[in-house]
């Protein structure tokens, strides 16, 4: 059993029980549009959220016990979620596009070279002009805990063919384990 797997049998320090601010105010200032493909989605918080805002969503998570909770939530809250067990290198294995695509605490798991992949595939499932809205660790919190920092020039080296990159800005990674959340980078991506 893999981390992930493992950490759903517990309650995670990033499952809080509600979407993540920053996805919110995106919905709220209508940067969320269209279908919404939740990559990484754990126990659902963020895909039921889109959905109950309108949106058509499927939400993708390779740890089965973080889907069968999401499940669980949507058919509990009445919300229809299209909820897979998916490993995010598969992500054509969909076989359809979405407008929007969103991702809170994933990328900052991949490795180095589960990157490029990564973008690849995120590429084959987003359609021209739809936006990829990422949420990650920040290189300014400090190290000794948890996932991997990323710097902005990572996220600009991650996406600097075939993508334009609207915006990274500084944000906070909510968490249960501590009041003021760890340092992140909430970035606006384009397919072109």
């Amino acid at each position: 059993m893999d981390f992930f797997d493992s950490a759903y049998h517990g309650l995670p320090p990033w499952d809080i029980g509600r979407p993540q601010k920053e996805f919110v105010d995106l919905v709220r200032r209508g940067e969320i549009t269209g279908s919404v493909l939740d990559i990484g989605c754990g126990t659902g918080e963020h895909a039921l959220f889109f959905a109950a805002e309108g949106h058509e969503v499927w939400g993708v998570d390779s740890a089965w016990l973080a889907i069968q909770k999401a499940q669980e939530k949507a058919a509990a809250r009445g919300l229809r979620v299209h909820f897979l067990v998916l490993d995010v290198r598969d992500l054509p294995r969909l076989d359809r596009t979405f407008d929007t695509a969103t991702d809170s605490g994933l990328f900052h798991t991949l490795t180095d070279e589960d990157r490029p992949v990564f973008v690849d595939n995120l590429a084959a499932v987003l359609a021209p002009g739809g936006n990829y809205f990422m949420l990650c660790f920040s290189d300014l919190e400090p190290g000794g805990y948890g996932p991997r920092r990323i710097t902005e020039l990572e996220i600009r080296d991650s996406f600097r063919d075939g993508w334009s990159v609207n915006y990274i800005r500084p944000a906070v990674f909510e968490s249960r384990t501590r009041e003021q959340g760890p340092r992140a980078w909430l970035s606006s991506i384009t397919k072109e």
